[in-house]
C-alpha cells in the first residue's frame, strides 16, 4: 500500500480528507450587484463582507464585463484547445511557472489522481514563447489580452471592499497584484474539461477536478450555459461533518467567485477559502466536453503575505505559490 502524502501547509493537509463523494444539498449562493460602484462602495463591501465570512461563495452580477467579450474568449478558448496535440505541445507549462498547456498533469492531494481536463494558462511576464502564432489561431494574443485585463480590473474592485474592512490603505490589493511589474503572478486559465461521450462505466468515479480550495486571493469563474458540474462546500471545518456539496448552475452574465487561502491567510481567517471541485456529468445530463474561463488574482511575487492581527508568520506570494504548485502538480 503507498504511504499517504504529507503536506507543511495545513490548507493542503485538509483537502487530503476530503476525497469522498459526500452528500448534495440545495443551498442559496449569494448574488452582489456591482452596478453603479463608486456610489454604492460601502453597501457593496458590505455584501461582499457577509458572503465571504459565511459562506464563501458568492456571485457577481452587473459587473460591466460584457457577454459578447466572454463568449469570444469562450469561442477562441474552444479553438485552442481543438488544435492538434503536437501544436499545444510546442507551448507547455514548465514547472512552478503557471503559464502554458498542460494535459492531465494537475493533481490534487484529495484525491490523489490527476484532473481530467487540459488547460491552458497566462500569467503575463512569463509567457515568452507561449504564445500560439497568428497563423495558428488568428486574433487569439489580442483577445485573451483584453479579457484577462478585463478581470484583473473586476478582481480588484472586490479586493478594495475588503481590503476595506481589513482595515488595510485604499488600493493596498491593487499596488500588491500591480500587473506593470515582472513580479505579477495572477493567472487566466482556459480549461477543458473532457467529454464523457462514450466513456466506459469505470471512468466515471474518476473527477473532473478533484475537491480543493484555490491558492490564490480571488478566483473569478465564468462557466458556460448547459455546461455545469461545479460543487461547493462551505463552512468553517468539515471534519467530523458529513461533506455536503451544492451544485452551482452555469447561467449568463454571472460570474462565481470563491475566495483563495491566500486570502484566508491575509486576512487572519475572517475570510473563508472553502473546498469546491468539478464532477463528472449524472447519466441523464449533457456528456459532452465543459469549457470553464478561470482568473485568479495571486499576490505579487515580493508582496508580503501578512494579515492585520498577524496570526501566521509573513510570506511572500512567491513562496506561497510555489509551495502550492509544488504540490498539485505531477511534474
Amino acid at each position: 500500500m503507498t504511504a499517504k502524502t504529507e503536506y507543511g501547509l495545513a490548507e493542503l493537509q485538509k483537502e487530503t480528507r476530503i476525497g469522498g463523494v459526500g452528500v448534495e444539498v440545495d443551498r442559496d449562493i449569494p448574488q452582489i450587484d456591482m452596478s453603479d460602484y463608486a456610489a454604492r462602495f460601502d453597501t457593496i463591501a458590505d455584501d461582499l463582507w457577509e458572503a465571504a465570512t459565511t459562506i464563501g461563495f458568492f456571485q457577481l452580477i452587473n459587473h460591466d464585463i460584457p457577454q459578447a467579450q466572454v463568449d469570444e474568449a469562450f469561442a477562441l478558448a474552444e479553438a485552442f484547445f481543438a488544435l492538434p496535440t503536437e501544436t499545444k505541445a510546442k507551448y507547455p507549462l514548465a514547472p512552478g511557472t503557471n503559464s502554458g498547456w498542460e494535459y492531465k498533469e494537475q493533481v490534487r492531494p484529495s484525491t490523489g489522481t490527476a484532473d481530467q481536463k487540459e488547460s491552458y494558462q497566462v500569467t503575463l511576464p512569463r509567457m515568452g514563447k507561449l504564445w500560439p502564432t497568428g497563423e495558428e489561431l488568428p486574433g487569439f494574443k489580442a483577445a485573451m489580452l483584453a479579457f484577462e485585463r478585463a478581470n484583473w480590473a473586476l478582481g480588484m474592485k472586490v479586493l478594495a471592499c475588503f481590503g476595506r474592512k481589513l482595515g488595510f490603505p485604499p488600493d493596498f490589493f491593487t499596488a500588491a497584484h500591480d500587473p506593470m511589474t515582472d513580479q505579477y503572478q495572477s493567472t487566466l486559465r482556459l480549461i477543458h474539461y473532457l467529454g464523457m461521450e462514450g466513456a466506459k462505466p469505470e471512468d466515471f468515479r474518476f473527477w473532473r477536478a478533484g475537491a480543493h480550495t484555490d491558492f490564490d486571493c480571488l478566483t473569478l469563474l465564468h462557466q458556460k450555459s448547459g455546461q455545469g458540474g461545479l460543487q461547493l462546500c462551505p463552512g468553517k471545518d468539515t471534519e467530523g461533518r458529513a461533506i455536503a456539496w451544492t451544485d452551482i448552475p452555469p447561467l449568463p452574465g454571472v460570474i462565481t467567485c470563491n475566495i483563495g487561502d491566500m486570502l484566508m491567510r491575509w486576512s487572519d481567517d475572517k475570510l473563508l477559502s472553502n473546498l469546491h471541485r468539478v464532477r463528472m456529468p449524472k447519466p441523464d445530463e449533457y456528456l459532452g466536453p465543459r469549457y470553464s474561463l478561470a482568473f485568479f488574482c495571486q499576490a505579487n511575487m515580493d508582496a508580503v503575505i501578512a494579515g492585520p492581527e498577524g496570526k501566521y508568520e509573513p510570506m511572500t506570494g512567491h513562496e506561497y505559490i510555489q509551495m502550492r504548485l509544488g504540490a498539485n502538480f505531477s511534474k
